[in-house]
């Protein structure tokens, strides 16, 4: 049986950095990094961005040239699973059947997204974005002829993909369940706007309905139809609906966790040795009042991976990363920093119609997150406000012609 002083199951953000980190750190073991994907490391946020619209080709998202993992001496796996976890005997057992043993095992599995189940779901033309090789069979299909796309679900995901589409010539239609688009993770303002901007876009954007089937040939999707019995004719169906974490595995080895695998502040299970980071790991939040949450970002992924590493390599320090996201769609920068959770203000410092600026999240008169929309400085100062915990007037945050940062 082949044996690894460390395994990292899942070679996204997560996985990669914490084989980068353990290098940084000193670590002279052995590493194997399993992933599912058949491609070494690579960005996953321009695959429904850059790498979609054809902006930018897929050697310029990778993470590292792939001689870099052989150089650092950490082996690649790929195309490949963890399907179950022994942690008494520290063994692990691949989607090929091969069993190994670990000496700590770090799994940065991430998440599934999350599928549709209805009349047709499964007909050809539906789409998820989860690897390189999602985006490339929707390349293909545009590339076939697919005009009319429908897109389901006006998160950050759904968002992206909708104005990707438009810029590549397709009749866009949008659908959220919710009555707003990104009525989950952002404020009335930042909705308000996208929503206007994606329709002055020409996307038909519409809130508030539910989808009953998708309509196909036999074979490949035609339309999509609406509880209303509408049917909106397409030849391309792109699903973001949020994701459902992979840490199967885990919880059957009797990891604590429900939506996400438990994680201590040094990312640490409740299983010994095996550490979780990332998308999958559900740990309290300093920014988040203490709640349990996962945070699906690049910067949690990264931050985890760092926290974990260290505490293995014997300098363990607790995870305290200040929370931030960005979405690019058409010419719009949004940099989001801090979580809003529980938020009971919202301040709006300058004018969507200028196409700049910025929604700033209050909690008991304190700065709890910012949403900044190509408003850079905002973010940038705006960081160290949620940091600080300050109590500022929003009658002083309201004013564009004092920076952010004279206000710590």
């Amino acid at each position: 049986m082949a044996h690894y002083d460390i395994v990292i199951v899942g070679a996204g953000h997560g996985g990669a950095q914490a084989g980068i980190a353990l290098r940084q750190q000193g670590f002279e073991g052995s590493i194997l990094m399993v992933g599912r994907d058949t491609e070494a490391p690579y960005e996953r946020p321009p695959l429904s961005k850059e790498y979609l619209a054809r902006d930018k080709p897929f050697e310029r998202i990778m993470i590292r040239p792939k001689q870099f993992w052989a150089d650092k001496d950490v082996e690649l796996k790929l195309g490949t699973s963890v399907t179950k976890v022994d942690p008494a005997k520290h063994e692990a057992t691949l989607s090929g059947g091969e069993v190994i043993s670990y000496g700590k095992l770090i799994w940065a599995a991430g998440g599934d997204p999350r599928r549709i189940s209805l009349p047709g779901s499964d007909l050809t033309g539906i789409h998820y974005v989860r690897d390189k090789a999602d985006a490339d069979r929707m390349m293909a299909e545009l590339d076939a002829g697919a005009k009319e796309v429908v897109v389901i679900g006006g998160g950050y995901i759904g968002l992206e993909a909708a104005a990707v589409m438009t810029k590549l010539g397709c009749k866009v239609t949008l659908l959220e369940a919710l009555d707003r688009v990104l009525a989950r993770v952002a404020g009335e303002d930042l909705s308000s706007f996208y929503e206007a901007d994606h329709r002055a876009h020409g996307v038909d954007l519409r809130t508030s309905v539910a989808v009953e089937a998708i309509e196909g040939d036999g074979e490949k999707v035609t339309g999509v139809k609406l509880a209303t019995g509408e049917v909106i004719p397409c030849q391309m169906v792109v699903v973001g609906i949020g994701i459902v974490p992979a840490i199967g595995p885990l919880i059957e080895a009797g990891a604590a966790g429900a939506n996400g695998v438990d994680v201590d502040e040094y990312c640490r299970t409740s299983l010994d040795d095996v550490y979780a980071i990332g998308d999958c790991a559900a740990h309290a939040n300093d920014y988040a009042g203490g709640a349990v949450i996962r945070l699906e970002s690049v910067q949690n992924a990264n931050d985890m991976a760092t926290t974990a590493a260290k505490s293995i390599c014997g300098d363990p320090q607790p995870y305290h990363a200040l929370p931030w996201f960005w979405s690019n769609q058409y010419d719009l920068k949004l940099q989001t920093a801090g979580l809003n959770l529980g938020h009971d203000a919202t301040v709006l410092r300058g004018d969507p119609a200028n196409r700049s600026f910025s929604v700033i999240y209050l909690k008991e008169g304190k700065v709890i997150a910012l949403d900044c929309v190509n408003q850079v400085k905002d973010y940038v100062q705006g960081r160290k406000l949620v940091e600080a915990g300050k109590v500022i007037p929003p009658e002083q945050l309201m004013d564009t012609d004092t920076p952010l940062k004279e206000m710590l």
